[in-house]
């Protein structure tokens, strides 16, 4: 089963199993990973599970288009170059290790 990290804004560590297929936003709820509070549970439409993705993972994510890109011009936390919506990130074998950087707040 691939594993992901999730890393608070405190800097505190979490890592857990995820299933192939699964998002990384259910992965984090799933999970009891405080931060992704996912208030349209998953559809891309609220942006409140916005994650950055770790730098040295970015490439392996893929890119942001459409629905996400738009969604994530109204995120609470700074918007960078690695923000992600953690229910469009779909895990598979090929990203085992990743790790996910959780903003300060989503509201």
């Amino acid at each position: 089963m691939p594993k992901v990290t999730f890393v608070q804004a405190n800097g505190n560590r979490s890592t857990v199993d995820v299933k192939e297929g699964q998002s990384v936003m259910r992965a984090a709820i799933d999970n009891n990973i405080p931060g992704i509070i996912a208030e349209c549970g998953g559809s891309c439409s609220c942006a409140t599970c916005h994650v950055y993705v770790d730098d040295a993972d970015v490439a392996r994510m893929g890119t942001v288009a459409g629905d996400e890109a738009e969604m994530l011009d109204g995120v609470a936390a700074e918007r960078k170059p690695s923000s992600r919506l953690s229910c469009q990130l779909e895990i598979s074998a090929a990203l085992d290790g990743i790790t996910i950087h959780i903003p300060a707040t989503q509201l």
